[in-house]
C-alpha cells in the first residue's frame, strides 16, 4: 500500500490509481470507482461506543470494502483493547486490512495489532519541523495543507523520513476534492 487519500482528499478525477492505491470511503454506499478501497470509521479518539464501532464495521463489511480506516484512534494505552477488539472483529468479517490513524505516534502495544499506522497527520508547516519522534520506517504520513508548488518537495521528505505510505496533497483537511475542486495527491 503505498497511498492513501483520506475523505477530505480523494483523489482528482485526472489522478491515474494504480495497484498500490487505496482509497478511503467516507459512507457505506458512496463508492465513486471499483477501485480497492477502505472504509473509514471514526473512533473519535476512543470516545465512541464500542456497539457503533462494531456495527460501522460490519456496514462497510456488507458495503463491499476491502479493509479498514480506523481514524481518529486513540494513541494512548487505555485504547488498545477496544482497537483490538475491532481490529479481531474486522479480521473475522474478512477485512483483514487495516489501517489505524492516531495522526501521532502510538504507545508500543498497538503494534502487536498488525496494522498499519499513521504517525504524522497535520499541516505541511507543521511537518517541516517535526522531529519524527517515536515513529518507525513503513509508518504512515498524511499532510495537507502544501503549496501546490511543493508537492514533489513535500513527497520526497515523506520519503527521507521513511514514510511507507501516505498522503501530500495540497487540499485542507474536510475538503472533499471532487466537490471542491482542490487535491493532488499521491506519495
Amino acid at each position: 500500500m503505498k497511498t492513501l487519500f483520506p475523505p477530505y482528499a480523494h483523489p482528482s478525477p485526472e489522478l491515474t490509481l494504480d495497484a498500490e492505491t487505496w482509497i478511503i470511503r467516507d459512507l457505506p454506499g458512496e463508492r465513486r470507482t471499483m477501485h480497492q478501497s477502505l472504509g473509514r470509521i471514526d473512533l473519535d479518539w476512543g470516545s465512541r461506543s464500542l456497539a457503533d464501532v462494531l456495527a460501522d464495521v460490519d456496514a462497510w463489511r456488507e458495503d463491499g470494502v476491502e479493509g479498514l480506516f480506523l481514524d481518529r484512534a486513540p494513541a494512548g494505552s487505555g485504547g488498545v483493547g477496544p482497537v483490538a477488539l475491532t481490529v479481531r472483529l474486522a479480521a473475522r468479517r474478512g477485512l483483514h486490512r487495516v489501517v489505524l490513524n492516531p495522526g501521532v505516534p502510538t504507545h508500543p502495544l498497538y503494534r502487536d495489532l498488525g496494522t498499519r499506522i499513521c504517525t504524522f497527520e497535520g499541516p505541511w508547516s507543521a511537518y517541516q519541523s517535526w522531529d519524527g519522534d517515536g515513529v518507525r520506517s513503513g509508518d504512515g504520513h498524511i499532510v495537507h495543507g502544501v503549496p501546490p508548488a511543493l508537492l514533489t518537495a513535500a513527497r520526497r521528505l515523506m520519503g527521507r523520513r521513511g514514510a511507507g505510505f501516505g498522503l501530500a496533497t495540497d487540499a485542507s483537511p474536510h475538503v472533499n476534492a471532487y466537490a471542491g475542486g482542490a487535491g493532488s495527491g499521491d506519495s
